[in-house]
């Protein structure tokens, strides 16, 4: 097998199941029990979380723990009030566009490269605004927005309503999930009030995510129950979860600039194998491009094939976001790039990891390419 779809799913690491497996057998002890063995594993967990939170630059106390990204997504919309308005960027995923759908929303446009551009936002910026999010880097193209610009804009309009005597509130969401573990991600940094995290992005179990919420944020929570994690979201706590996402992201930590590095070697060899050929075209710009992201189009060809085609020798890409590929749905944030219908439909991308290695990205550059050029001359 050879795989190129990080972007949409990593495989837990070793020493993040190995972390795991006590709280799967002999500690299973739900931790809102009073008895001794409960309040041990409460003490991990807690502990866990502040592991988590310590990478973002944050505290234990300041993260709600849920099932994963889409969770946090909803939980952190939460913030606004019935009748505000939310801006949202042109090419985030389903996960916030459908969210931001039940509220009065717009989008800012991106350039061709699906970076945010800041004189839309500016103009569409409203004393109604009450949430912007915007996700760290693209789930499609690997492009890195410009949060901490964002955030000066954000920051600004807060004080210009607090002069104003205005009382609406404006936070900023940022969803990390695709950039966690291949960027440095602090929320001082970064100046959000809303921070989206997912363990199944950094080498940890699926089902499992976070949310940053910061001090001035009021949230209401989405499930309600026993009162877990701050009356935020209640329900038993997944212990073992939270035990291996704090496990596999503080290893994305400290090989950050490591695997960067080695997965720059492996983006340079799989380019210049793919350059040849023809018509083909690199998305996104490579110089703001989250380091594993090779996404590319050749007009013309159909990728659905090109996926079955690779299937077949086991490689695996994708057309773009997993869960849109799967529907048949055309990529909104390729459509938002300024891509054209033949430019979307030929599209792959190809995300590179930890099971990517020189010799399997050489073997899969050449299939891909000999999958297009036998496509091409099919038609």
């Amino acid at each position: 097998m050879i795989y190129l779809d990080h972007a949409a799913a990593t495989p837990v690491s070793d020493k993040a199941k190995k972390a795991m497996e006590p709280y799967l057998s002999d500690l299973f002890f739900n931790p809102s029990a009073a008895y001794l063995a409960s309040v041990n594993v409460r003490h991990d967990y807690e502990a866990a979380k502040d592991r988590i939170a310590h990478v973002i630059g944050a505290k234990g106390a300041d993260l709600v723990i849920t099932a994963g990204a889409t969770e946090s997504i909803n939980l952190a919309f939460n913030a606004v009030s019935t009748g505000g308005e939310v801006l949202i960027s042109a090419i985030e995923h389903a996960s916030v566009y459908e969210t931001a759908r039940k509220f009065n929303y717009q989008e800012i446009a991106v350039d061709k490269n699906g970076k945010v551009i800041l004189a839309d936002l500016k103009a569409k910026l409203t004393p109604q605004t009450e949430l912007i999010s915007v996700s760290l880097a693209s789930n499609e193209l690997g492009t890195i927005e410009p949060i901490s610009e964002i955030a000066e804009i954000v920051k600004a309009e807060r004080l210009r309503r607090k002069l104003a005597g205005e009382t609406t509130p404006i936070y900023l969401h940022c969803d990390a999930s695709q950039g966690l573990g291949l960027l440095e991600v602090k929320v001082g940094r970064l100046g959000v009030d809303l921070l989206t995290i997912n363990s199944a992005k950094v080498y940890g179990p699926k089902g499992v995510g976070a949310l940053y919420v910061g001090h001035n944020v009021r949230l209401k929570p989405l499930i309600t129950g026993g009162g877990q994690e701050m009356n935020l979201r209640s329900g038993t706590e997944n212990v073992a979860g939270v035990i291996g996402f704090a496990t596999a992201i503080e290893e994305a930590e400290k090989h950050l600039n490591g695997e960067r590095k080695r997965e720059a070697t492996l983006r340079k060899i799989l380019v210049e194998r793919l350059a040849k050929i023809d018509n083909i075209i690199f998305l996104g710009n490579p110089k703001n491009q989250l380091v594993n992201f090779v996404p590319i189009s050749v007009p013309g060809v159909d990728a659905e094939r090109l996926i079955f085609a690779l299937e077949n020798q086991e490689i695996y890409v994708s057309t773009g976001a997993a869960c849109s590929a799967s529907k048949g749905i055309k990529s909104r944030a390729l459509t938002a790039a300024g891509l054209s219908d033949a430019e979307i439909a030929g599209s792959l991308r190809l995300t590179l990891g930890k099971l990517s290695t020189e010799e399997n990205t050489k073997q899969a550059a050449d299939a891909i390419a000999a999958a297009i050029t036998a496509e091409q001359h099919r038609r």
